[in-house]
């Protein structure tokens, strides 16, 4: 766990700096200023772009999903690629809202057949990370960022750094009631924490608008072929218990506000078969002719450690009382269409 620690202590006194310099920024404008080489390209080969019918007015509605970086949920994500590449969904339909909960699609008739090769994988939900000379992807400490800004705070109001201070700071490390430790790793919020054997393991979270794989009682996995995204608060207690596959960067409100289902847990009944939406068609961005492009903030950058700080402790002409944390799931990481 020492790498995290060690990207928090450089990280922190850039949002620091910021707030001191520029204190009337705001997560917005830290985005905005931004550097153009801040910015990572997500590959076509990483994004779905699921089109719905259109709604009542005959606007088209498109939902862009980013898919999840390895190393997680790789399995789920190989078979999601191959049911794209197959036009799996082509026909299949949303067939599912609960209230701030889930929105689901697939097949509802359970008869349509899977291409060759997707199963159920049988593979856990958190990834074992390298060391860190061997761990090429970005990490973005949360936790002992979090940590370091409330000794700098004791620091800047003048209190005295005694032991007491300072193991309050340390309590206060903790990750959430769910996880030891959080982070984003390559854009994504993960929790961190011991497996059985007491190595590192990291697994992706049920923030809002993420993804996951629907699946029947366990030892059953999921094939990625029923997918839900969460649309109400985070679902932290489904972490590392169903696969996180991916996010959607691009028309959530599609999914978020379609008629609620009021058979059992959201499902839409018989009687309001009507209510399902039909989905057109789901291809990887790399099969199409005109593919969209997105870019991702760095979350190793500058301006995501000032993005994080500024939001942590907003003091612009709005805020009166700087709530000194963020929630790992608030900390949405920005995402651009580009080439518009």
């Amino acid at each position: 766990m020492k790498r995290f620690l060690a990207l928090a202590a450089l990280s922190l006194p850039l949002a620091a700096t910021a707030q001191e310099s520029e204190p009337s920024a705001t997560p917005s404008s830290v985005v905005a200023a931004a550097k153009a080489e801040e910015w990572v390209a997500i590959s076509p080969e990483d994004l779905l772009v699921m089109e719905l019918t259109p709604d009542a007015r005959g606007n088209p509605r498109t939902v862009v999903i980013q898919l999840a970086p390895e190393p997680f949920s790789q399995p789920w994500v190989d078979n999601i690629r191959t049911l794209a590449s197959a036009h799996w969904w082509d026909s299949a339909s949303v067939y599912r809202v609960q209230d701030n909960y889930v929105t689901q699609w697939g097949d509802v008739t359970e008869e349509k057949q899977l291409p060759e090769g997707v199963v159920s994988p049988d593979a856990g939900y958190a990834s074992v990370l390298p060391p860190a000379p061997i761990m090429n992807e970005p990490v973005f400490p949360l936790t002992g960022v979090l940590r370091n800004a409330w000794l700098e705070q004791y620091a800047r109001d003048g209190m005295i750094l005694d032991e007491d201070t300072i193991r309050e700071a340390i309590a206060r490390q903790k990750g959430d009631s769910y996880a030891s430790e959080t982070a984003i790793i390559a854009g994504w919020p993960v929790g961190i924490g011991p497996d059985e054997a007491q190595r590192t393991i990291a697994w992706p979270i049920h923030c809002y608008s993420y993804i996951g794989v629907a699946r029947g009682y366990a030892p059953d996995t999921g094939t990625g072929a029923e997918l839900y995204t969460i649309i109400g608060q985070p679902q932290r207690h489904m972490d590392r218990n169903l696969a996180v596959v991916g996010r959607v960067i691009m028309g959530m409100e599609h999914l978020s506000s379609l008629p609620r289902g009021s058979g059992e847990l959201g499902f839409y009944t018989e009687e309001e078969a009507d209510l399902r939406t039909p989905i057109l068609s789901v291809r990887l961005a790399k099969e199409m002719d005109a593919p969209p492009a997105f870019q991702y903030l760095d979350t190793s950058s500058e301006s995501f450690a000032r993005y994080v700080g500024v939001g942590a402790n907003r003091d612009d002409a709005f805020y009166t009382q700087p709530a000194g944390g963020v929630d790992v799931c608030s900390v949405q990481v920005p995402v651009r269409m580009i080439g518009e």
